[in-house]
């Protein structure tokens, strides 16, 4: 990952409510959720809801496909990995350290 990705995707996570689509869709799995879904779950208005998806799947964070009418987001796991990777590189200045060189969630 380069610098100005990772810059993009904590920018989008840097927001309660985009912070808390992102963990709620970490939580649905690679199926993720449909917008509405969404909305209800977290008490956020339709129109506030677009804007914070739009945000998450700009930044590589999240990803939309249609399914009919409706609209489903997942989060990117491989984006997230990406990005906990980034952040821990070189954490212990090139010694071997207890933290896993490759973080994995949801294979």
């Amino acid at each position: 990952m380069d610098s100005d990705l990772a810059v993009r995707a904590l920018g989008a996570l840097a927001h309660e409510s985009r912070l808390a689509v992102f963990r709620l869709l970490i939580e649905a799995g690679p199926a993720g959720l449909a917008a509405g879904v969404i909305s209800d779950a977290l008490g956020v208005a339709p129109s506030a809801l677009s804007f914070h998806l739009k945000d998450l799947v700009h930044s590589d964070m999240a990803s939309m496909r249609y399914e009919g009418r409706k609209i489903f987001y997942a989060a990117k796991f491989e984006t997230m990995n990406a990005l906990i990777g980034y952040l821990q590189a070189n954490c212990c200045q090139g010694v071997a350290c207890a933290i896993d060189s490759e973080p994995v969630c949801c294979p």
